[in-house]
């Protein structure tokens, strides 16, 4: 029977003979210390789950558009499709997507489709690449990467539900270069090997956002890029927001600069060419609630009466998204 752990088992039986072999051993132990022997409350109930979907290959599947798509809407019969929904419905709430599992459109909290669109013109042709993606959730991007014909697409992601969430996909996928391993990004070692790496909506939740950095650094080979989507404020290169207690109604939010301030923080660590090439203002259309995530959304973190403004009333939420090169040897 195919299960979770079989998934991340084809991680390092995909690379045995490639150069993060050498890893292995490192990564299997930060594995056992903070996965395995770490259970979620939940897993029998997915797990069940997981061994109770229709045993089919997506004959139908495209990682090129905005929706993922896998499976033709006429693959499943009645009885899968609605065993199929019931499933999905079971891992809620999907928060990156949009996805299409066969008849089933996901409408997820956030069109993360919009964000690619906004990072895929500035970034280094993913062809052939091993592309190592940090905070990847459940995986949306990693499928996307696949679609720009990366060679391998390496997730790293600590969430139970996420992790669920991609298998759910990968299941009815043939057998593809992408994995996620269920880790934060200080249970790697340093790979120094990895042609592109992304850090997508995750330096503010960093309580030392020079760590990350230099974390990130030390994933990519020489000359490498580093792709890094983050909040940011409005200001020049001294301006930094430190909230006191939340933003935005989150708790762990430790660091918003502003762009020029993240360009300056990222020169600093050693990474040449950064530059900021989109920023953009979080609307509701693009983070919002559906039947797919119910809880509170956009709208509900935001001054009722001044949308320009968060709950507490710091600055609405505006994303910048950064790319640099790691130095040659």
């Amino acid at each position: 029977m195919t299960t979770i752990d079989t998934y991340i088992d084809a991680f390092f039986e995909d690379t045995q003979d490639t150069e993060l072999a050498i890893f292995h051993d490192a990564l299997k132990q930060q594995l056992a210390e903070y996965y395995s022997q770490r259970k979620h409350g939940r897993k029998p109930e997915w797990d069940d789950a997981i061994a109770a979907l229709p045993a089919t290959t997506a004959l139908d599947y495209s990682l090129t558009q905005d929706t993922v798509k896998i499976g033709a809407g006429d693959q499943l019969n009645n009885s899968n499709n609605q065993q199929l929904d019931a499933i999905l419905k079971a891992f809620l709430p999907w928060r990156k997507g949009p996805f299409q599992f066969f008849n089933q459109h996901i409408d997820t909290e956030w069109r993360s489709d919009w964000k690619w669109n906004r990072i895929r013109p500035h970034i280094t042709d993913l062809k052939d690449r091993q592309v190592l993606d940090i905070g990847c959730g459940n995986g949306y991007h990693l499928f996307r990467m696949l679609g720009e014909g990366a060679a391998m697409a390496c997730g790293i992601d600590p969430t139970r539900l996420f992790l669920y969430q991609f298998h759910l996909a990968r299941h009815f996928l043939p057998k593809l270069p992408a994995y996620i391993l269920p880790l934060r990004s200080e249970h790697l070692p340093a790979f120094n090997q990895f042609d592109t790496v992304f850090s997508l909506g995750v330096l503010y939740h960093r309580r030392s956002p020079v760590d990350h950095l230099t974390e990130l650094m030390s994933f990519l080979r020489p000359g490498g890029e580093l792709v890094i989507e983050t909040l940011v404020v409005e200001g020049d290169q001294n301006t930094i927001l430190v909230p006191q207690d939340r933003y935005a109604k989150m708790a762990n939010v430790w660091f918003i600069p502003s762009a020029a301030a993240l360009e300056n923080l990222i020169s600093k660590v050693g990474f040449k060419n950064v530059r900021t090439v989109d920023v953009n203002v979080t609307s509701t259309e693009e983070q919002r609630a559906t039947e797919w995530m119910t809880f509170h959304s956009l709208s509900d973190f935001l001054d009722p009466h001044d949308p320009n403004k968060t709950a507490e009333g710091h600055p609405a939420p505006i994303r910048a998204t950064l790319v640099a090169t790691k130095a040659d040897r």
